[in-house]
């Protein structure tokens, strides 16, 4: 037999040009397909056919930042960094917010430096969604939201109503203030946003009539109902306690009434009457709040900022001139007492309502630059020139200016919610 003779080279190309040109009609066609099913309406073809650069931009964004949504079973905010950003405003000013006191009014107060107002806080593996006022509003509409607690609390209240409060009609908002309850009403929302004075959360004898000499102050250390009445029917209430109870390494606690005269008082480590005073707060609250109807949030301690050397500027005066936040990875400085932390943690894990922690320590750690200093008051007035001067004995490193680090707490609260 003889062997076939392979085809002629040209028909060889001529079957292999035509077969190419079938398969790629056929591709053109099914990928046409598949792009007009995975087509969003508004893009047009232009974008389908070609990856300019913002795209590419994209996609390498996405591949940097795979952090997620917001979620605060999930997402850590103790880890995370400050980053600047110069076109950021604030929601309000000093000056735009009628019910700021003048104690945290720094730019009225003569500050001039306003990078302090342009730092974001950024966690590492999630999104922090940018305070919404509408939908601040719209999650209160018809119910009652307190902050209780001491001047640190105020201010994250004052934050809060000046974040929101600018959005509303004049006539349809109002505001009273009193000694120790004060209340916000934004009444188109049929909503209000207030605030408690309870320094210690339990009682003192130091609540309403402030004693200066921290050595003459005694903790009540079972008793609370004397505060505790006001929150009854809250919808939200939002504690802290901290600050007041660092006035020094044993504190006079007593049990039972002062109508017998401040006789019988027992000294105690601070970590225990701090300890023993949250455990009256957290079995008044498994007592009294259904959990159904009243959600309850803690906010951590605020840090303070007085030794300069924390941060290692041996030059520095406390907080005074700080203008940057400071940039090392996990700094604690000596104005936070992890004992405390650790206090907070252990009681509100056990107890049976449920409590939203507000971890605002670690990001305000860094924020050095954000205190009052000597941009206050004290007393009543406004620091002197010569007081000024002395930053020493008068820069405040424990309050903060406003706007400033407490809308990033209130930030962080609205997501919980």
């Amino acid at each position: 037999m003889k062997p076939k003779l392979p085809l002629p080279l040209p028909i060889i190309v001529l079957l292999v040009s035509a077969f190419a040109f079938l398969s790629l009609f056929l591709y053109a066609h099914t990928s046409t397909s598949l792009f007009n099913l995975k087509s969003c309406p508004n893009k047009t073809n232009s974008a389908h056919n070609s990856r300019d650069k913002s795209g590419e931009e994209k996609i390498k964004s996405w591949e940097m930042d795979d952090r997620f949504e917001f979620d605060p079973e999930e997402c850590s905010v103790n880890s995370g960094k400050w980053m600047f950003n110069k076109t950021l405003k604030p929601l309000y000013t000093d000056r735009s917010c009628p019910y700021l006191d003048r104690q945290v009014s720094c730019v009225k107060n003569g500050r001039r430096d306003s990078d302090y107002l342009r730092w974001e806080w950024q966690p590492d593996d999630c999104s922090l969604p940018r305070f919404n006022p509408e939908v601040a509003l719209k999650k209160l509409r018809g119910k009652r939201l307190m902050f209780v607690g001491d001047s640190l609390q105020r201010g994250q209240w004052q934050s809060f109503v000046c974040m929101v409060e600018w959005i509303i009609d004049e006539d349809k908002k109002s505001m009273k203030r009193g000694r120790s309850h004060s209340v916000f009403k934004a009444k188109e929302y049929e909503a209000s946003i207030e605030f408690y004075w309870a320094p210690f959360l339990i009682e003192s004898n130091t609540d309403m009539k402030i004693i200066g000499d921290p050595k003459k102050r005694i903790m009540r250390v079972d008793s609370i109902e004397k505060h505790a009445k006001h929150w009854t029917g809250v919808n939200i209430l939002v504690f802290n306690t901290y600050v007041w109870w660092m006035s020094g390494l044993r504190l006079k606690t007593l049990w039972g009434s002062f109508a017998n005269g401040e006789e019988g008082y027992e000294e105690l480590d601070t970590p225990i009457a701090y300890k023993i005073g949250l455990k009256t707060w957290a079995n008044w609250v498994d007592s009294n709040i259904n959990p159904n109807k009243t959600r309850v949030f803690f906010t951590t301690m605020s840090p303070t900022h007085t030794r300069s050397e924390d941060w290692n500027n041996t030059k520095g005066i406390k907080c005074y001139n700080e203008t940057k936040p400071i940039r090392k990875r996990k700094h604690w400085g000596s104005g936070s007492d992890k004992r405390m932390m650790s206090v907070v943690a252990s009681i509100t894990a056990k107890m049976k309502v449920p409590v939203s922690i507000l971890n605002i320590t670690q990001l305000s750690e860094y924020r050095i630059d954000a205190h009052t200093s000597v941009y206050t008051e004290t007393g009543g007035k406004l620091l002197t020139d010569e007081q000024k001067n002395d930053p020493l004995h008068h820069a405040d490193c424990i309050h903060w200016c406003l706007p400033g680090v407490p809308d990033t707490w209130n930030q962080l609260f609205l997501a919980h919610l």
